[in-house]
């Protein structure tokens, strides 16, 4: 197919997109139509990573499902193009785009909690913070990120890393179903017992194969007060932190999840002045269990060396979730680039003590995920996730405030990137993927699973309907 020209794209979705065409849409649509001009147009085209500035050319704030049939239909038959909006927390921007429509599903915030069940039905509008809200209200919680402003729907479909992963696994692991409006507007519910294809597809895959309208997860008892928080180390001695930490974490029951960030300390509420803008190594922990439980296997931690900060102390665990927030705002300019490790090598250690702190800018980091336990426990072809045989997810985080700086620190990122990939399983997390093109896609599935996503694709979007994502090609 010849690609159109950017300025016959303008003009035939300034036609699909009149006047008349809005009215007709009105008629099945209850939410709101933001075009541009609107009041609220610059504020509903926002995105958390502020270095993505598209302009669609209607936003469709969905109430419901009944809405997303109607925007899915009314798009199919202009042939627009259309991003799907849960919490719009992408770092690649894939939830809005340049002329199209934005199918906004940030209005959908229904959550039914069942107690004694231990499930949640939750609509795909709902940020984890407003989850685990509901949920600690009875002491359960589902797996879910590690900023409560992420949107429940991206992460859980891209897999799910969090706070609970190695005693619960990930967020999809945690799905028992779905609703889905397909690409041709129908409407069906995917679970091990119906369309069990796209059940399968639906947990790490993604996007891909239609929107998401809601989740049944599984609960699990957690908290509501669990042992948790960081321990800060001077960055010059982050050789010996960071070998300490893989000795440490060899034994570490599933219970614990650890993270490292590798940073300046920024200036958080729940870190003393003296340590702001320090460069420091941060242990972040969680121990989904009982305090008391929970004491003697973080003991070995906080007796290490001289940290210069130790907050790890029985907390409610919906404060833990919201402890890295303030480092993660709404707004700054956000550039990643990822690798799963099978194991944090004596290279790679060096590698990272060398170069995490040569960035420009305060907010960026280099972070360092724990999985294994249930994550590596469960079927690797039972879901589309891949790979659960690493033992880290390493992320590294341009983040700036001013534009200027952009080049230097995604040119730091890269770099640093690229001394690290020689370590690499060859997999990465879909949800730490940014702009970066069909080979980097195909590297987060490997190629079997990656072929079974296209067989998956072409049944249900052979069109590529839903292609603003990290894009099987069908």
């Amino acid at each position: 197919m010849v690609a159109r020209s950017a300025l016959e794209t303008e003009r035939r979705n300034a036609t699909a997109l009149d006047d008349a065409a809005l009215a007709d849409l009105a008629q099945h649509f209850r939410g709101e139509l933001i075009r541009p001009g609107h009041a609220q147009y610059d504020t509903a085209r926002a995105i958390w990573n502020g270095a993505i500035d598209r302009r669609p050319g209607l936003v469709a704030r969905c109430t419901g499902s009944a809405d997303v049939r109607a925007a899915v239909r009314f798009a199919r038959e202009r042939d627009l193009l259309v991003a799907v909006r849960g919490g719009g927390h992408n770092v690649a921007g894939t939830a809005v785009c340049d002329g199209g429509l934005v199918i906004d599903l940030s209005p959908m915030k229904g959550l039914w909690v069942d107690p004694a069940g231990r499930t949640a039905r939750a609509q795909a509008g709902l940020l984890w913070g407003e989850v685990d809200r509901e949920t600690q209200a009875f002491g359960l919680a589902t797996p879910g990120g590690i900023i409560t402003h992420t949107g429940i729907a991206g992460l859980t479909l891209g897999g799910g890393l969090g706070w609970l992963m190695r005693r619960h696994g990930l967020a999809a692991d945690n799905v028992l179903s779905a609703d889905v409006v397909t690409a041709d507007g129908d409407f069906l519910r995917a679970s091990a017992a119906e369309h069990a294809d796209l059940f399968w597809g639906l947990r790490g895959g993604g996007g891909n194969f239609g929107v998401v309208t809601s989740f049944e997860y599984r609960l699990h008892r957690v908290g509501p007060i669990v042992l948790a928080g960081v321990m800060l180390y001077p960055a010059a001695k982050a050789r010996e932190v960071l070998r300490f930490y893989r000795d440490f974490i060899a034994s570490a029951p599933d219970e614990l999840t650890t993270i490292v960030v590798l940073r300046m300390a920024p200036p958080a509420p729940f870190l003393p002045q003296s340590v702001h803008g320090q460069p420091v190594v941060v242990i972040g922990a969680c121990y989904a269990g009982s305090v008391e439980e929970g004491e003697p296997v973080v003991a070995p931690l906080r007796r290490f060396g001289e940290p210069l900060v130790d907050l790890i102390r029985p907390t409610p665990y919906v404060s833990h979730q919201a402890m890295f927030d303030p480092t993660a705002p709404h707004g700054l300019g956000y550039y990643w680039k990822s690798e799963y490790v099978p194991s944090l090598s004596d290279a790679l250690m060096d590698t990272l003590a060398d170069r995490a702190w040569t960035v420009g800018t305060p907010e960026s980091y280099t972070i360092i995920f724990h999985l294994g336990g249930a994550v590596g426990r469960q079927d690797p072809e039972g879901s589309a996730f891949e790979d659960r045989r690493a033992a880290h997810a390493v992320n590294i985080d341009a983040v700036w405030s001013e534009p200027a700086r952009a080049s230097g620190c995604t040119t730091w990122t890269r770099e640093l990137w690229e001394a690290v990939r020689p370590y690499s399983t060859g997999r990465v997390y879909v949800n730490f993927l940014g702009d970066e093109g069909q080979d980097r896609v195909r590297a987060a599935y490997g190629d079997a699973k990656y072929e079974r996503l296209r067989a998956l694709k072409r049944k249900h979007d052979p069109t590529n309907f839903f292609r603003l994502n990290q894009n099987i090609e069908p």
